[in-house]
């Protein structure tokens, strides 16, 4: 799915597949058939744009072999699915029964994160539609908070360093542009964007930016346009939005409320926490929704939780969404004169997690659900003036027959 922005850019809208629990290169494609056209198909769509998560060994296995990425590309093709964006935060095992910290290691003071992710970028490379001005792959915010150190600090430097220059070879050998765009999350060393300006200040701005995911922003509750004109300030691009809404409970205290909230508290994923302190200012948080609720967190302020709920519906009251703040971060990016990004990512990830009665049925009811998100996402482009392309293919002009 595209669009054009009233400035003439071109829009490109995905879901994530890190939703999908293949971990192997032949589990990637048979999910192809299993979920991503059957998306496609419920969305009424010509083309969907997937944003692929490619574990470790899958990514290591394709790098290695330029044919295999080929193929893939014809696969994406043949089902009317592209690719223009990667989402390398997850390095392996995203389905396990616990991951909770997990997902954050390697983290960017290791060798290992640097070399997956120049894997992630040559195989975008060779995924690119040939339209395509440019590709990306988000990454985690540099660690984990608790054990960072100036050691870690330096050695993540380095390999930064290191990934600006590997992504400038891939362009020069390949002739396509890949940007790198980490991503802020509650609990990590760059949870907002301040802290997120400061530990890229001196990174290749022209090939390593920002990944803005909208959830993150409200648990973290930053006002979009205000986050947004920051980082612009800073020469920091934008360089992909993960399109996401977090859980909100508006009275904590409630012992409804923390009813509702329990069904939330599972065991696979973390849901950082936040409550806003009593001066208004600065935050009180739990690494987990279950600690909160345990009472780490008073329950005085409304709780944003870090957990990608469906962006097309709102939980059972007495629970919300953060919807809003995606349509104010929608319009931070899009709603000016000129777009700040190109790429867009639908990143509910945590379907299977959600409690009973809420969750898709099957692989269908799964797909149908991600097809209403993507429809969602583009019903509030359009509203913004953006226009959506005719991505239908063209058949081939007939050839006339010799002497007519």
């Amino acid at each position: 799915m595209r669009f054009r922005h009233p400035d003439g850019t071109a829009v490109h809208l995905a879901y994530c597949t890190n939703v999908h629990p293949a971990e192997t290169l032949e589990g990637i494609t048979a999910q192809l058939d299993t979920y991503a056209e059957p998306v496609r198909r419920a969305a009424g769509e010509p083309v969907v744009g997937l944003g692929l998560w490619l574990p470790v060994d899958a990514a290591a296995a394709l790098a290695a072999d330029p044919a295999a990425v080929t193929r893939l590309r014809g696969e994406l093709t043949a089902r009317g699915l592209e690719t223009v964006t990667l989402n390398g935060f997850p390095y392996r095992g995203f389905h396990a029964p616990v991951v909770k910290r997990a997902v954050y290691y390697p983290d960017w003071s290791e060798p290992a994160r640097l070399d997956y992710t120049l894997n992630l970028a040559r195989i975008l490379a060779g995924l690119l539609p040939d339209d395509a001005e440019r590709g990306s792959v988000s990454t985690l915010p540099l660690a984990w908070r608790t054990a960072w150190s100036r050691t870690r600090t330096a050695a993540a430097a380095r390999h930064l360093q290191a990934l600006a220059a590997g992504l400038a070879r891939i362009e020069e050998e390949t002739g396509r542009t890949v940007r790198v765009a980490v991503e802020p999350e509650p609990g990590c060393v760059a949870e907002t964007t301040e802290q997120a300006i400061e530990v890229l200040s001196d990174v290749d701005h022209d090939r390593i930016g920002l990944c803005l995911d909208a959830c993150h922003l409200a648990v973290a509750h930053e006002e979009p346009g205000t986050a947004v004109g920051r980082l612009l300030a800073a020469g920091l691009q934008v360089v992909k939005l993960q399109a996401s809404s977090a859980l909100e409970a508006a009275d904590p205290h409630d012992p409804r409320v923390r009813e509702a909230l329990a069904a939330f508290a599972e065991p696979r994923f973390l849901h950082q926490t936040r409550e806003a302190g009593p001066d208004g200012s600065a935050l009180l948080g739990s690494d987990d929704l279950g600690p909160a609720l345990a009472g780490a967190l008073p329950g005085k302020a409304p709780w944003r939780i870090h957990y990608h709920v469906p962006l097309h519906e709102e939980p059972a009251p007495p629970l919300a969404s953060t919807a809003p703040v995606l349509r104010d971060t929608l319009r931070a990016l899009f709603g000016g004169d000129h777009a700040v990004t190109d790429h867009i990512e639908v990143e509910t990830y945590t379907w299977s997690v959600l409690p009973e009665d809420a969750r898709p049925v099957g692989a269908a009811g799964l797909a149908r659900g991600i097809a209403a998100e993507l429809s969602w996402t583009a019903r509030e482009l359009t509203a913004l003036g953006l226009t959506p392309l005719d991505l239908t293919p063209t058949a081939p002009a007939a050839q006339k027959e010799p002497g007519s």
